[in-house]
């Protein structure tokens, strides 16, 4: 029962930022964020926001302490919209999806590189041994007829 209203307040804080964060802050050195996922701890004291941002470090630092200093605001701003006896506090995480994402998309090249190399290398392979390593039947000889032939004599 904990977990559904975690999930629920949690859902709720991502919308209401959102929506805040997408009518604006007077912050000129926020960047175009996006709110990626709320986490709320049990007792709904305290919320995790994970957020991304276009751009390069430096305006991810920059929409950092564009946040960090938009903190109050943005949880009275909750606390308006949601029906808890206490508003949690907000703690901003910058979210490292694009870049787990560009280290995967990295990874996933090389291996395919690697694949299409080794596809390469086994299109040209021979055998070790025998084309064929299977066992075959054994050929019929003449010294087979006479084991065979003294073989019966004695039964």
């Amino acid at each position: 029962m904990a977990g559904e209203r975690q999930a629920r307040v949690a859902d709720r804080i991502r919308v209401v930022l959102a929506e805040r964060l997408e009518k604006g802050l007077r912050d000129p050195r926020l960047g175009f964020v996006t709110i990626t996922d709320v986490r709320v701890t049990g007792d709904l004291q305290r919320a995790s926001v994970f957020y991304t941002v276009m751009g390069d470090e430096a305006h991810r630092a920059d929409t950092a302490a564009a946040l960090k200093s938009a903190t109050g605001m943005l949880r009275s701003e909750v606390g308006k919209h949601l029906n808890t006896r206490l508003t949690p506090s907000l703690e901003f995480i910058l979210d490292a999806i694009p870049e787990n994402a560009d280290h995967i998309s990295a990874l996933l090249r090389e291996a395919r590189e690697r694949d299409e190399s080794v596809a390469a290398t086994a299109a040209s392979a021979t055998y070790a041994g025998d084309a064929d390593p299977y066992v075959k039947p054994r050929e019929h000889d003449e010294d087979d007829d006479l084991d065979t032939d003294e073989d019966d004599a004695r039964a």
